[in-house]
């Protein structure tokens, strides 16, 4: 019997693949199944199950294809109502496995459906749990996410108490938990940072399962505080659960190349939004008139989730050259299939046709920190809220990037405004949306919270805890 974690960090993503006596099962998968494919055909395994722990909101999973290739049998627990051909197992229902066999647990909470996969192995034993997003290391799932139901979150939380309590806080101590994400997934609030543990650990240190915790509690603390979920969300999770187009379909169509006259009649023709992947300093320099910046190498599967709302906006792609079935395929794991095509050569090339070029002032936090002491300018903090109440810039405005969109009118035309986040990414995705949309009186701040701290004596607040009495 053999377990490998397959974690995905821009997506915070836990895939698994379980293996005893040459079958082979998989949770979870990314939806690039190639990998899975190719690992069992190495090592002479046959894929007999792909396990769905829920419809999972956050990315658009592998099952479909990955059965279709193999003729694995997907599975998903009690409650789930997919629109293609599935197993819908039973609670406390038994999958064997070569040697081994895999027990559903239904834990409905996260969502209805949403299932636990118990691994025993040879001998029977409780060896780990697959936990899907009902629970993580430190959290557990939010209630708030589940598609077409008619239950409140405060009564989703109710079911997720007593699922944890009955089905997962009663196994042994030393059973592996095996999350469906880690820290930085929008699926939990509180999140750690590693990505394996053991039941036993989670008792004594995940709040969610305080022994003393009442059910009124439990659903109190897991509702507080939760932001809006990506508008991404809902659509993605009908995607698990009525099925999408495949994998090849979709890189075929995002990887035709497109030399530069090519590319900007598209864009002209189509509607296309034109999408730079590369990195936030070669783009302040030069890009694409009207183009959005969401770099590659930073979060990019969910930032394009939350700053491109039409799940179905065709794309055009500029990427640093061989870096684009990467790009393509980073965008279909979140359900934006439609890219349809990118620029040859890269933005080398359209500078070379001599094609019409944009800019966006960018300043180091040195440079900031002397037009900061002489002319008290506008300054626009992206950061999260959490982020900004802990410290921040004396007399900063904070918008958040994740609601930009819906914020237009906070920002301003009249004078300049200062953007920055915590190192240069984020504020560089608002400068390029807010570019698009008009405001030319842009100053991006390098290195972001973290330069002007590091480099400079720019007074920055602290939080002060507001006071109770009156």
């Amino acid at each position: 019997m053999r377990v490998e974690q397959i974690y995905t960090g821009c997506l915070a993503q836990g895939a698994y693949y379980i293996e005893s006596d040459g079958e082979v099962a998989i949770i979870d998968p990314l939806r690039e199944v190639k990998p899975y494919i190719e690992k069992a055909a190495l090592e002479d395994s046959k894929i007999k199950y792909v396990l769905e722990t829920h419809f999972h909101a956050d990315f658009v999973s592998g099952h479909l294809d990955l059965a279709k290739a193999t003729d694995a049998k997907i599975v998903f627990g009690p409650n789930a109502q997919p629109k293609f051909d599935a197993h819908v197992a039973k609670d406390m229902e038994d999958l064997p496995l070569g040697k081994v066999k895999i027990r559903v647990l239904h834990t409905p909470g996260h969502t209805m459906e949403s299932t636990t996969y118990l691994l025993l192995d040879e001998n029977g034993k409780e060896h780990a749990i697959f936990t899907g997003d009902t629970l993580f290391l430190g959290d557990v799932g939010r209630p708030d996410l589940a598609v077409k139901t008619d239950l409140t979150q405060e009564q989703l939380a109710e079911h997720l108490y007593d699922s944890l309590r009955t089905k997962l806080m009663t196994l042994p101590d030393n059973v592996i938990v095996y999350p469906g994400h880690g820290a930085g997934s929008a699926c939990g609030k509180n999140m750690r940072k590693e990505t394996v543990g053991t039941v036993g650990e989670e008792k004594e240190t995940n709040y969610a399962l305080r022994d003393d915790m009442t059910k009124e509690e439990f659903v109190k603390e897991v509702t507080e505080g939760l932001l809006p979920p990506p508008s991404y969300f809902p659509k993605n999770a009908v995607m698990n659960k009525e099925g999408y187009e495949s994998i090849e379909e979709v890189l075929d169509r995002g990887l035709q190349a497109l030399s530069p006259d090519a590319f900007e009649a598209a864009a002209n023709e189509t509607g296309a939004l034109v999408l730079d992947t590369r990195h936030q300093d070669e783009f302040a320099k030069g890009f694409i008139p009207n183009s959005i910046f969401i770099g590659i190498d930073g979060n990019f599967a969910p930032w394009v989730g939350a700053m491109i709302t039409d799940i179905k906006q065709e794309l055009l792609i500029v990427a640093d050259e061989g870096r684009e079935e990467e790009v393509v395929t980073r965008l279909a794991r979140v359900g934006y299939d439609n890219a349809i095509g990118f620029l040859k050569g890269g933005f080398n090339a359209w500078k070379k046709e001599g094609k019409e070029v944009d800019s966006l002032k960018s300043i180091s936090p040195e440079e900031f920190a002397s037009t900061y002491k002489s002319d008290s300018p506008l300054v626009i903090d992206v950061r999260k809220p959490g982020e900004f109440d802990s410290e921040h810039v004396d007399k900063a405005i904070n918008i958040p990037l994740d609601y930009i969109n819906e914020h237009m009118a906070e920002f301003t035309h009249d004078q300049d405004q200062y953007i920055h986040c915590a190192g240069g990414y984020r504020s560089m995705i608002a400068s390029s949306i807010l570019k698009a949309r008009g405001f030319d009186n842009l100053v991006n701040i390098e290195e972001g919270f973290k330069g002007i701290t590091e480099k400079t004596d720019i007074p920055v607040t602290d939080y002060v805890c507001p006071s109770t009495t009156k």
